[in-house]
C-alpha cells in the first residue's frame, strides 16, 4: 500500500513503509509508549498528514509542544541534520518544511479562544461523572435536568444550575411527592461540588456562545484541513473536567453528524491524549456508553485515536475497535509491567522477522512497532519503523506568535466575548422577586386593615357601644412565608404541564434545535 499517509519506514533493520489508509482512518487507532518516547512527535506528524489530505484535527495539547504547528521548521534547527538524514534513510523524498492551519483554544480562554458549551447541553451523566457525585446525588442531579426541561428553564452556565438547585431545596417537599426524595444533603453536597469546580476554573467552559461543530470542521481555501489545538498544560490541573469535556465533545460529534458509512477519508480526527484519564474510576455504565459512541462514530466519518502510556489504559472492549497501532517503548521493570508489555505484543499480527515482545521492548526514541489497516479492514501485519520527521517546527512557538495568531483568527469576533442571555438564574429570580413582592404587598394590606379594625373598634369603646368579641383574627389568615407560596407555584405549574421534552442523545446531552 502506497497511499494515504506516510509514517514512516525503515533501512536494512526495518520492515517497509507504513502508510495510514485515508480510507480506514476512521477506524480508530492507538498511540501508545513510555514517557519520552516519541508519543509527541507521532501525533504531530500524523495532525500534518490528515490537515494535508484536508482532514480537520481537533487534539489536545498537553505538554505545550503543539502550537509548533503554526509554524514551518527551519534549517538551523539543530536536528535538522538528523532530520534529513533519516529522511534518507527511510525513503521520505518529498520531505520539507512548512506550516499548517492551526486554530488554538482554550476553557480557560488564556492561550486560545474560549471554548464554551451549556449546562444543558453537557447532560445530567456527563455532568455527574465531572462532578463525581454519588447514586442519591447524581438523582437529584436528573430531577434538576428534568424540571429545567418540563419548565423552560434554560440551564447555560453554573449559575444558573446553583439557582435552579436552591429553588429546589426549598421546595423539596413538593417535590418530593412527584419524584421521589428530595434530600436538603444532598443539594448541599452538589452545591460544593460546584463549588470546587469554580475554584478549578471550570466555569468557564459553561457558557454561551457555546461552540458549533462546524467551527472546529473546517477547511481553508487551499484546501487542508483545520488542525483545532486545546490548550490543556494547565487544564491537567483538574482532569476530572479535562476528559469530561473532551468526552462531551465526542459525544456531541456522534449526536449531530450524519450518517456518512465508509468515506473516502475522515471528516474529522480526533485526538485524545492521555486516554487513561477517561476511563480511571469510571463506573461501568459510562465505560459502555464510551464504547458504543466508538464503535459507531466511525459510521459518521469521525476517527478517533487514543493517545496513552500504556495499552492497558484502555478497557479491552474498546482497545479491539482501535485498527490503526503505533507502539513507542513500553519499559518493563516490575512483574506487571512485563505481564502488560506481554498482552500489548499478544493484540498484533505477528511479523515471523522479530519476536513483537522484544521489539516493543527494544525500539528506540523516534521508533516504534506499527500495525496499520489494509484492504477489507485487515491489520497489516506488526513492523518495525523509523517514524519520519515532521514538516512543522518541533517544539512550542512564542506567546507573542500565539497571540497574534489568535488575534488573527476569525474565531476570535465569534467566541472571545461572552454572551450572558435571560436563562434560568434570571428566570427564578424574577420568580422568587415577584413572590417577596406579592408577599410584601399582602403583609402591609393585612396591618392596614387591622388597623383600621383597631381604629374602629377603639371608637365604639369611647362612644360607649358595647364591643363584641373581634373576629378579625379568623376572618384575615396570616400571609403565607416566601417558601410556601413559590411551593403551591410549582404544584400548580406542574400540574399544569403539558409534557414537553427536550430529547437527550446517547451520554446525556441535548439533541439541539428539537
Amino acid at each position: 500500500m502506497t497511499d494515504g499517509i506516510f509514517i514512516g519506514g525503515g533501512g536494512a533493520d526495518y520492515g517497509t513503509q507504513q502508510h495510514l489508509s485515508l480510507g480506514y482512518a476512521n477506524r480508530h487507532g492507538l498511540i501508545a509508549g513510555a514517557t519520552g518516547t516519541g508519543k509527541t512527535v507521532t501525533l504531530q506528524i500524523l495532525a500534518e498528514g490528515f490537515s494535508a489530505a484536508g482532514v480537520p484535527v481537533f487534539l489536545s495539547d498537553v505538554k505545550g509542544d503543539l502550537s509548533g504547528l503554526a509554524k514551518s521548521g527551519s534549517e538551523t534547527h539543530k536536528l535538522h541534520g538528523a532530520f534529513t538524514s533519516r529522511a534518507g534513510t527511510i525513503g521520505f523524498s518529498d520531505f520539507s518544511y512548512d506550516a499548517f492551519p492551526v486554530t488554538f483554544w482554550d476553557i480557560f480562554g488564556d492561550q486560545g479562544h474560549p471554548v464554551r458549551t451549556t449546562v444543558s447541553e453537557m447532560g445530567p451523566l456527563l455532568f455527574a461523572r465531572l462532578l463525581d457525585l454519588s447514586e442519591a446525588q447524581e438523582g437529584i442531579l436528573n430531577i434538576a435536568f428534568r424540571l429545567a426541561d418540563e419548565e423552560g428553564l434554560p440551564l447555560l452556565d453554573l449559575k444558573d444550575l446553583q439557582a435552579l438547585l436552591v429553588w429546589i431545596g426549598e421546595n423539596a417537599k413538593a417535590l418530593s411527592l412527584r419524584y421521589g426524595n428530595v434530600s436538603s444533603a444532598s443539594i448541599g453536597a452538589i452545591q460544593r461540588r460546584l463549588l470546587v469546580l469554580e475554584n478549578q476554573g471550570g466555569a468557564g467552559l459553561f457558557g454561551e456562545p457555546a461552540l458549533a461543530l462546524s467551527d472546529i470542521m473546517r477547511t481553508g481555501a487551499d484546501g487542508r484541513g483545520q488542525i483545532n489545538i486545546l490548550a490543556s498544560d494547565k487544564l491537567m490541573g483538574a482532569p476530572g473536567l479535562y476528559a469530561t469535556f473532551l468526552l462531551w465533545l465526542l459525544s456531541e460529534l456522534f449526536e449531530e453528524l450524519p450518517e456518512v458509512g465508509d468515506p473516502d477519508k475522515p471528516k474529522l480526527v480526533f485526538f485524545f491524549d492521555e486516554a487513561h484519564l477517561l476511563f480511571d474510576d469510571a463506573p461501568k455504565a459510562l465505560v459502555d456508553k464510551v464504547e458504543q459512541v466508538a464503535r459507531l462514530i466511525r459510521s459518521k466519518g469521525v476517527g478517533v485515536y487514543f493517545i496513552t502510556q500504556n495499552p492497558a489504559d484502555v478497557p479491552e472492549d474498546i482497545l479491539g475497535q482501535l485498527g490503526n497501532r503505533i507502539q513507542h517503548a513500553l519499559r518493563a521493570f516490575t512483574a506487571k509491567d512485563r505481564k502488560e508489555l506481554r498482552l500489548a505484543a499478544q493484540t498484533y499480527r505477528e511479523n515471523p522477522i522479530f519476536d513483537t515482545e522484544e521489539a516493543i521492548r527494544e525500539v528506540g526514541v523516534g521508533e516504534a512497532v506499527t500495525s496499520m489497516l489494509q484492504k477489507k479492514g485487515v491489520p497489516g501485519i506488526v513492523e518495525r519503523t523509523l517514524i519520519r520527521p515532521p514538516s512543522s517546527q518541533l517544539g512550542p512557538i512564542t506567546k507573542a506568535e500565539r497571540a497574534a495568531l489568535m488575534a488573527a483568527s476569525d474565531m476570535a469576533a465569534r467566541y472571545d466575548k461572552a454572551v450572558d442571555r435571560q436563562s434560568a438564574f434570571e428566570i427564578l429570580k424574577a420568580r422568587s422577586d415577584k413572590a417577596a413582592a406579592e408577599a410584601a404587598a399582602a403583609e402591609e394590606a393585612a396591618e392596614e386593615a387591622s388597623a383600621a379594625l383597631r381604629d374602629f373598634n377603639a371608637g365604639r369603646r369611647y362612644s360607649g357601644t358595647r364591643v363584641t368579641r373581634s373576629t378579625s383574627r379568623s376572618s384575615r389568615r396570616a400571609p403565607d412565608t416566601l417558601g410556601s407560596a413559590v411551593a403551591t407555584a410549582v404544584l400548580k405549574e406542574l400540574k399544569g404541564t403539558t409534557g414537553r421534552r427536550i430529547v437527550r442523545g446517547i451520554l446525556g446531552g441535548l439533541f439541539k434545535g428539537r
